[in-house]
């Protein structure tokens, strides 16, 4: 009877065990010794195919694991397997082990053993973004290697929700660069533009950067200052090997390279984008405009000598760019400390060249009625220097530090041949402009990191950030004819010298900008309960200071002739200056200074934060994070009027920024997060500054606002996001933005000319959808599908501004005044740089056998260029479908060999006027009918094809 009892129960027993739900196993694997997480250590249930790999944080989960008694064995290279016996699940409850491994105690040939967390895998980069409380996206270096960008802003145009303006210039969600905060290495970097708040990426080339993380929605950790997003770029830091690599790359863009073109000379180190000590002006010429002019024409045309003749241009033929790289990483120990070292050395110099067609209309009754049409034959080379040179020192598995320098420079020497005519008047027209820029970015930063015991971290940051951008000598001419009638013969062409200078006619121009940065913050997080808890209860608080000073100076000198100098501006252009011409005396030159004393400013911005935030755990499946942050701000400028320094703005600004994010975990693979933040934009010193600059290539005036005050944004964010396996994730993301004094840019009425400003618009809204998916089919039997990977995104976002009835602006001469918009400009538009929807794909493959290839994709909707006027119609970028091709092939581990084509489909970049106002342009550019729409500049960059060779002068493996 007994017997049968015990068979009957046992039997019930094993009916509900299998009957049961199943529970799960998680928990986390480190370094018995350096107490790091052991990522990808295995673990398994012995007698089952159930398993998983640790993560970047030693972390793993079993799900699905049944009701029972099961053996777990732990293993990883190079460490001692553990077997854990007696492991009791239950039925829906969770099982948690949290153990170490030890080291095998013997050495693997050529292995050395070091703890170390892999950042820069795309499983790191999609695992760190799942267990973000902010909602966020990103890119990691192991996919901008396969995709060949070859610098910052090529890779981040491949993440949800971003595009790229003039190559170089981020936009997200549909929002200007100006919207976007963008650190490195947590650091705010500094504007690297004059005339508006953007950071270019293009400094940056792509094989110094670890991964990239674009945070959408706000948090109290986070700059306050952004709408779009929060970038975060981070540099390499610790190799996980030692290696020494150089790769050389040769380039050939179609329409540029081997083509016959015109360029100007500089002197000085060219190749290294620097220039001579004759490119810059002599610091005997007077200070102050009023001072120089008041000399005689003869004194002024002393000056003028002064100034090299280096007008004439010279025929040159585009070489094939060229890519050098030398990349170097070593770790050793130094007593008990173990130092690391990355050091990364570029070198580029890089061609285009371009056959623009520019058409400025009357916008009368009829459209494409041209007013002036153009040819230009735009020919410009770059040269970029960039240096990245980290170290880490672990002094024990509490305290690491870090010491890390990134220098970039980069030189652009622009020359513009401009054929055309101006139609109305009758007049043929060639112009020259001769540029050069340089801009030099170095940022160096010392940090600490501190564990304090098993719940408090600690970690602090110092950096000194430099920013120098410089025009020396930008030569601009003019030169005109009367248009010969059919049959006649051409007269010569005549210079324009005006009486007064002018920045379209005949000048010189030269401006420099220094930016320096000086920047502390401090960082902590103290976890309450349990610190192995899967999501412990945890507090954030910190303090973040940066000093901020900008120098701006700019210098116009124009040529006027003296009496009849018709002889003299027939010339050909390498011989009108000639010191001989330049004599100030009747029948020669002279030169005026065209300089007004706004022309120079100071800025000094003072900015302290402080925050502090904390998670509340709702069950094992939500969690809130609530957090505050308080930004204090204060904007001064400065400008010597008649030798008397004025202050021009003043700005002390404090704003609260409340954040909240919450997190529901519908599964171990599944979550859903809700995210509510409030942000600010602050004008930046260029967009304030009343000085007057002129953009030869757009035929514009820009200049700024002092009366601009701090935009004030709300953000609403939800997202729906689910992770098949490590390295898949599919995400649907809706977004809202409420702005109040949107900063805008604004076309000032005037009778000729474009002349642009920076206003606030009354208020504006932006709101949207995106979806990304990333796929692999590592299960799959067939051998192809187990080496592909498909990543797609798409955004759609809609936008408005309202600007209200008036808006307050400079006039021409400077002087702030209100503008009653009532026949003026539509007061509802889309936000400027705005696109309607964004689109990106791409197809990589990946064999064992060292072979690589991908097919990449992107596309954005048509965005506000230039914002326009009843006068003057806004100027739209137009879409144009942009496919990139890549394939690479590794020889024993010692050479790769990569062949890179972009933009595949070489369409037309596309600029055109909303002549008929209805807010789109349409497919009919050509005719003159009411309804049809303006070309305003059309040009094709040319497909580009590279061709690469790295190698590695052997690698000693350090597993992390």
């Amino acid at each position: 009877m007994k017997t049968k009892l015990f068979t009957l129960l046992f039997t019930l027993a094993a009916v509900v065990t299998a009957f049961a739900d199943p529970g799960s196993i998680r928990g986390s694997i480190k370094d018995a010794k350096t107490k790091e997480a052991l990522i990808g250590a295995s673990v398994l249930i012995e007698g089952t195919q159930i398993g998983a790999a640790a993560d970047v944080d030693g972390n793993f989960v079993l799900s699905n694991v049944p009701v029972g008694t099961h053996k777990i064995i732990i293993s990883f290279v190079s460490y001692q397997t553990k077997e854990i016996p007696n492991v009791r699940v239950e039925s829906g409850n969770i099982t948690v082990i949290d153990t170490e491994l030890d080291e095998e105690g013997k050495a693997l040939q050529e292995v050395v053993v070091r703890g170390n967390r892999a950042t820069n895998t795309e499983v790191a980069v999609i695992s760190e973004i799942k267990q973000l409380k902010p909602i966020a996206v990103g890119i990691s270096a192991a996919q901008i290697q396969k995709s060949q960008d070859r610098d910052a802003a090529a890779a981040i145009r491949r993440v949800p929700g971003i595009s790229i303006v003039d190559n170089r210039f981020v936009m997200i969600r549909g929002l200007g660069s100006r919207y976007n905060a963008v650190l490195i290495n947590d650091v705010i970097t500094p504007s690297t533009e004059v005339d508006t708040r953007s950071f270019s990426f293009d400094l940056l080339p792509s094989n110094i950067i670890d991964r990239m993380i674009v945070y959408k929605s706000g948090s109290a950790e986070s700059p306050g200052d952004f709408a779009g997003g929060v970038i975060k770029i981070y540099t390499k830091r610790r190799p996980d090997q030692n290696f020494t690599d150089v790769a050389i790359t040769g380039g050939y863009r179609a329409n540029t390279t081997f083509q016959d073109v015109q360029s100007h000379t500089r002197s000085g180190a060219n190749w290294l984008g620097l220039w001579g000590a004759d490119q810059t002006l002599s610091s005997a010429f007077p200070k102050r405009s009023a001072d120089f002019n008041t000399l005689s024409s003869q004194e002024r045309a002393g000056f003028g000598q002064l100034l090299p003749n280096s007008w004439a241009l010279k025929d040159t033929k585009v070489s094939p760019d060229l890519r050098l790289a030398f990349n170097m990483g070593r770790r050793f120990d130094i007593g008990n400390v173990d130092v690391s070292n990355i050091t990364n050395i570029n070198y580029s110099m890089t061609n285009q060249f371009s056959e623009i067609d520019l058409k400025l209309y009357q916008n009368g009754l009829n459209a494409n009625d041209v007013f002036e049409k153009y040819k230009d034959s735009n020919y410009s080379r770059q040269t970029r220097i960039g240096v990245l040179h980290n170290w880490t020192f672990r002094f024990s598995p509490v305290f690491n530090l870090e010491w890390k320098t990134l220098f970039n420079q980069m030189g652009n020497t622009e020359t513009v041949v401009r054929d055309g005519q101006r139609v109305v008047d009758g007049y043929d027209i060639k112009n020259y402009s001769q540029r050069f820029e340089n801009r030099s970015i170095v940022t160096t930063q010392v940090s600490g990191d501190h564990k304090i015991g098993d719940l408090t971290k600690l970690n602090w940051i110092t950096g000194f950030g430099y920013t120098g951008r410089w025009e020396p000598d930008w030569k601009r001419i003019r030169f005109q004819r009367p248009t010969p009638d059919a049959g006649s013969e051409a007269i010569p062409y005549q210079a324009v010298a005006p009486i007064d200078p002018n920045p379209i006619d005949l000048g010189r121009f030269y401006s420099k900008l220094h930016e320096r940065v000086v920047t502390l913050a401090v960082n902590g997080e103290h976890t309450f309960g349990n610190p192995v808890d899967r999501e412990p209860n945890k507090i954030r608080f910190g303090v973040y200071g940066e000093r901020k000073d900008r120098d701006y100076s700019a210098r116009f000198y124009g040529y006027n002739n003296v009496g009849n100098a018709s002889e003299i501006l027939r010339g050909d252009l390498g011989s009108i200056f000639a010191p001989q011409n330049v004599t100030g005396v009747d029948g020669g030159l002279t030169i005026k200074d065209g300089t007004k004393d706004l022309d120079s400013y100071t800025g000094i911005n003072n900015y302290y934060a402080a925050y502090l935030s904390g998670d509340v755990n709702f069950g094992s499946k939500a969690i809130l994070t609530l957090g505050f942050r308080g930004e204090y701000n204060n904007q001064q400028l400065h400008s010597t009027i008649v030798n008397e320094r004025k202050e021009l703005v003043n700005n002390i600004v404090f704003i609260p920024l409340p954040s909240l994010n919450f997190t529901y975990k519908v599964s171990e693979k599944q979550n859903l997060r809700l995210a509510y933040s409030s942000t600010l934009n602050r004008a930046e010193f260029r967009e304030m500054a009343p000085f007057t600059y002129f953009d030869f290539n757009l035929l514009a005036d820009i200049r700024g606002n002092t009366a601009l005050k701090t935009a004030k944004i709300q953000n609403i964010d939800a997202k729906w996001e689910f992770y098949p396996t490590t390295n898949e994730l599919i995400s649907v993301t809706g977004f809202y933005k409420h702005f109040k004094n949107p900063i805008e840019t604004f076309l000032i009425p005037t009778g000729n000319g474009l002349a642009y400003t920076f206003i606030n618009a009354g208020s504006a809204r932006s709101y949207g959808v995106e979806a990304e998916i990333r796929k692999g089919f590592a299960e799959s039997t067939n051998r192809f599908f187990q080496n592909l990977t498909l990543v797609a995104n798409a955004s759609l976002i809609k936008s408005s501004v309202d600007l209200g009835q008036t808006v307050e602006g400079p006039d021409l001469s400077g002087a702030i005044q209100k503008y009653d918009l009532t026949g003026i400009t539509d007061t509802k538009r889309p936000m400027a740089n705005q696109s309607p929807y964004l689109v990106n794909a791409g197809v990589y493959y990946a064999e064992p056998s060292g072979w690589q290839w991908n097919v990449l994709y992107n596309v954005f909707g048509q965005r506000i260029f230039a914002v326009g006027n009843v006068d003057n119609p806004t100027v739209y970028e137009m879409p144009r479908n942009v496919i990139d091709l890549n394939i690479s092939k590794k020889f024993k581990n010692n050479l790769e060999l990569r062949l890179g084509i972009q933009d595949l489909l070489n369409q037309p970049v596309r600029f055109s006027q909303d002549f008929n106002h209805d807010g789109k342009i349409g497919s009919d550019v050509t005719t003159k009918g009411p309804n049809a729409d303006q070309d305003i500049r059309k040009f094709r960059r040319g497909s580009y094809f590279t061709l690469t060779a790295a190698f590695n002068f052997g690698r000693r493996t350090i597993i992390p």
